[in-house]
């Protein structure tokens, strides 16, 4: 069972809780409410041990929550909608018995809805709407002065805060004031998508990962050992950084012979420990003084994961600097993971016509998606040959015949040229259709 803690105004936190439980039986909701903002840096650091998610009540405390922890992949915050602020108008008009013509309005930074459609239509629609924009840092006070100084200036007849205590020492000051907080249905769209968040965060880090590594030359590197026990030494130098990455990965290793050794674990453990993965396989290419690949394979199956992880190591074989490649369950790539020049793309596809046209070309489909990543990455204005080759790292002949092909088949065009740095042609520029 998840725990989830909901932070937010006691106000707030009892509206999420009632909406949740309604959809949701199978998780624990701790509720966390606070007075003031400030109590939410004490509330994080004291429950995060006790917590799976969070969920906050808007942008506010979500904000400074991610200031405190390591990653956001774990946190979530209610938005809401120009519903709200038309909700907040007309429920301020009915307590005062007119529709109000002149109100002044605060808004957390950033928004969209500040700049959007919404405010353009009721700036148009009233005689005046004073907005002002801040950000999670901002004094209390100073927005109780702005919508203060406005009202005793008689240029608003009421004003609509995000701050609970705001919108509280407003009417204590006598100021018609609604507090904004999103509506039912906003709350229900957000925890929804929350709720799928958190269950695919379970199955993927409840789906089976394989890592294979290899020692690659590893019989030429033999050959070359004067002494018969050196390849020996260095196996067991081999072992012990591997036994210590299984010991990161909670996982299990397997030695399969001339330099090849696979880790069975979890999706989940080997993503966050990527970056160890990454280590210990410079370790190997240390000791053995020679290049290293590795792939990774996920799967619901340890079919499937070891199937994955295979694809995956031949791909990064291939590649001139052996980075690690992960093959993922629905045919999701990614080469040098963890790297600069990581990229990420899909290379199945069931387009009949796109898949035509690639026959026609006699290009594959991993070959056309990753020169798409790429490209979408990198040059979305216009790419050459050259930049294929340098960055993909294949040759230059092959890089222009790929795209000739792709022109032929109307999947790409040519789009101008540009100069050389030194003298020469000027060099073709193209750009994916």
């Amino acid at each position: 069972m998840f725990r989830i803690g909901i932070v937010g105004p006691s106000l707030s936190v009892d509206r999420i809780l009632e909406i949740a439980r309604e959809m949701e039986q199978e998780m624990e909701f701790i509720p966390l409410a606070y007075n003031e903002t400030s109590e939410v840096k004490e509330i994080i650091l004291s429950n995060d041990q006790q917590v799976d998610f969070w969920l906050f009540s808007g942008y506010i405390p979500y904000t400074i929550a991610k200031k405190l922890l390591p990653s956001d992949e774990k946190l979530v915050y209610i938005f809401f909608t120009e519903s709200s602020i038309y909700k907040g108008i007309m429920e301020l008009s009915y307590s005062q018995g007119k529709l109000l013509n002149q109100v002044s309005i605060d808004m957390v930074q950033p928004s969209n809805i500040a700049e959007g459609d919404g405010i353009q239509q009721l700036k148009m629609t009233m005689k005046d709407l004073y907005l002002k924009t801040f950000d999670a840092e901002i004094d209390p006070n100073e927005l109780f002065h702005f919508h203060y100084d406005l009202w005793k200036q008689q240029k608003t007849e009421g004003a609509l805060t995000c701050f609970p205590t705001v919108n509280q020492a407003l009417k204590e000051a006598g100021v018609p004031t609604y507090w904004m907080s999103p509506t039912r249905i906003e709350i229900f769209q957000t925890i929804r998508i929350f709720f799928e968040k958190i269950k695919t965060s379970y199955y993927k880090e409840t789906q089976i990962g394989v890592v294979i590594i290899e020692v690659l030359d590893f019989d030429q590197m033999k050959e070359k050992m004067k002494k018969p026990y050196q390849i020996h030494y260095l196996e067991l130098r081999f072992k012990e950084l591997l036994i210590q990455l299984c010991e990161n990965l909670g996982g299990s290793l397997f030695e399969q012979g001339n330099g090849r050794y696979t880790i069975f674990s979890s999706r989940g453990v080997i993503e966050r420990e990527i970056q160890t993965i990454q280590e210990k396989i410079e370790g190997l290419s240390l000791e053995s003084n020679t290049a290293v690949a590795a792939g990774v394979g996920f799967g619901e199956t340890l079919y499937f994961a070891e199937m994955n992880a295979h694809r995956a190591l031949r791909q990064s074989k291939e590649k001139e600097a052996k980075k690690i490649t992960i093959i993922q369950d629905d045919g999701t790539m990614i080469e040098s993971v963890g790297e600069e020049e990581e990229l990420t793309y899909f290379y199945r596809t069931d387009d009949k016509d796109f898949l035509e046209k690639l026959n026609k070309g006699n290009i594959s489909v991993k070959t056309y998606k990753k020169i798409e990543a790429f490209i979408r990455k990198k040059y979305q204005n216009g790419f050459t040959t050259k930049d294929l080759a340098i960055h993909l790292q294949m040759s230059e002949r092959y890089a222009q015949k790929i795209v000739a092909d792709l022109c032929k088949v109307d999947l790409a065009e040519y789009i101008g040229e540009e100069s050389p740095h030194s003298r020469g042609r000027p060099i073709k520029v193209y750009k994916l259709k």
